[in-house]
């Protein structure tokens, strides 16, 4: 089983875009993928269940059978950061009880899991109590704080690095991946998407650069997607996937 973190320099960089077409070019390949979006903020109540836009999108394109909840088991009303909107609704988020979320996802035995991230690598969770350094001490707990990427580096899942193609993309993505290596991960391929109907200048420049400088595969370079073909024809979202589907090269995810 293959398993995957789908990460971005920022948040609005097209992770649920580039998730979703990921899902498509594998499952294209005959392959049963699962998809996890363990947290998400800003949904839409819906028969009583909280529902996701981008998880509701993912679960268009899996084919391992998932319901929504099991998709996106945390889900917040408020479109703000997900610890604040917990904190508002006076409850906690932990890495234990992501980890067994993502292992219901696990025993669905898919070839490919594809996981998705919420907003950038270090996405807060909130504080936690943990066991003091000192010994002997009074007081056996600290404060410490945790991060979305602690569940990552505790999965030791693959780490695959969006790239939102604007001005300061090569500071983030280089920050990022520094990060992500520094965390003890391997962060195995990049790719470049412009979210963003406003082009980047020099972005060709920008993307030799990023090709030099990141010491892993650029395994796709997504232009901007309009709603619209130049004739005023719309083109769906799924038409859209399957066409950024057809550009990445999953040899390197595979191999």
């Amino acid at each position: 089983m293959k398993e995957f973190f789908v990460t971005a320099t920022d948040t609005d960089a097209g992770k649920t875009f580039v998730s979703c077409a990921l899902i498509h070019a594998l499952t294209d390949k005959k392959m049963k993928v699962a998809t996890f979006k363990p947290i998400s903020a800003g949904c839409e109540l819906v028969n009583g269940q909280l529902i996701n836009e981008d998880a509701k999108l993912l679960s268009q394109f899996s084919n391992a059978e998932q319901s929504i909840a099991h998709i996106n088991p945390i889900a917040f009303k408020d479109p703000i950061a997900p610890h604040i909107a917990a904190k508002k609704e006076n409850k906690k988020l932990t890495i234990t009880d992501i980890e067994q979320h993502y292992s219901f996802v696990k025993d669905l035995n898919a070839d490919v899991i594809i996981v998705e991230g919420a907003g950038g690598w270090r996405l807060p969770l909130g504080p936690f109590q943990k066991e003091a350094i000192t010994p002997n001490s009074k007081d056996d707990t600290k404060e410490g704080y945790q991060f979305l990427s602690d569940f990552v580096q505790r999965s030791q899942l693959d780490v695959i690095l969006i790239i939102n193609m604007k001005l300061g993309c090569l500071n983030h993505a280089l920050l990022t991946f520094e990060t992500i290596k520094s965390d003890g991960l391997n962060c195995i391929a990049w790719i470049a998407n412009s979210a963003s109907s406003e082009p980047m200048n020099n972005l060709i420049d920008n993307i030799k650069e990023l090709e030099q400088l990141l010491p892993i595969p650029k395994i796709a370079q997504f232009d901007f997607f309009p709603n619209e073909d130049e004739e005023g024809n719309e083109i769906t979202f799924n038409e859209k996937i399957q066409h950024a589907a057809n550009q990445i090269k999953l040899e390197p995810l595979l191999s």
